[in-house]
């Protein structure tokens, strides 16, 4: 373990290094994370111009759950995105031999060695927004029911992480550029909605098979009401799940690849 706490540290190191020789991709990413928080906080401040409520919450409520999810997203864009953009590429190349013979896990280095430091203040941005929501909350919570809530999203990004991790690794197989990238972040839209609008067979999907939902919305309704047993046990189980699945289309998937020197 001190190992690859070791390594990642060298994986800091190192990106900040280079994020400092590329000024105008920092300062280009900065601007554009801006206005992606903006458009977002405003989507709802408007929709709570019409009504009090949605999908049973306030618009305190509702700022509470939006910081979460922008909290998940910089959290993804940080740690895991330019990782998620590259590994089709070196599977493709066959340029993933040079992963698989280093005496680490390969999914740890692959997954981890690009933190993108550009992002990281879009990360602080996203931290300050989700305290000052915490802040103008006016329901009671104490500092249990924050940590929960951290926890809750921390989960929540791993399960963003092993769904954007399933819908690359199909590229094993196709040898497409992408993998079904462009899909998950089209249907990943449902991450920023609350997920009791959905009703029926998009419930389903969005809770179970593609569980965008439970990312963001559930912990938001940990936090926001009654500890509720069935939610806790539904979250486990789709984490474990979607963690096991991941690993096991990954073993698959290295079983299929073709190395550049076969």
């Amino acid at each position: 373990m001190k190992r690859y706490i070791r390594l990642y540290f060298h994986f800091l190191r190192f990106s900040f290094s280079k994020a400092m020789e590329f000024r105008l991709d920092f300062s280009f990413r900065i601007i554009m994370d801006i206005i992606y928080y903006t458009v977002n906080i405003l989507f709802f401040k408007v929709i709570y111009l019409h009504t009090p409520m949605l999908a049973g919450w306030n618009e305190n409520q509702m700022m509470i759950f939006v910081s979460g999810y922008l909290l998940v997203d910089a959290i993804n864009m940080t740690i895991f995105s330019t990782n998620m953009w590259w590994l089709p590429y070196y599977i493709n190349k066959g340029e993933l031999d040079y992963y698989l013979i280093r005496p680490v896990s390969p999914l740890f280095f692959l997954s981890l060695k690009e933190f993108s430091a550009n992002s990281f203040l879009n990360l602080m941005m996203a931290i300050g927004f989700f305290t000052y929501s915490l802040n103008q909350y006016t329901g009671p919570f104490d500092t249990l029911d924050i940590f929960l809530y951290v926890l809750f999203l921390l989960n929540g990004s791993m399960i963003y992480f092993c769904t954007q991790m399933l819908m690359i690794l199909p590229v094993f197989w196709t040898h497409s550029a992408r993998g079904f990238v462009d899909l998950f972040y089209s249907l990943g839209l449902a991450m920023e909605r609350p997920d009791r609008i959905y009703k029926g067979w998009l419930r389903v999907l969005f809770t179970f098979i593609l569980p965008f939902a439970v990312i963001a919305s559930f912990p938001a309704r940990f936090f926001l009401e009654p500890f509720d047993w069935k939610l806790f046990v539904h979250t486990a189980v789709v984490t474990v799940f979607i963690w096991s699945l991941m690993l096991f289309v990954w073993k698959k998937g290295l079983q299929n690849y073709s190395s550049a020197s076969s």
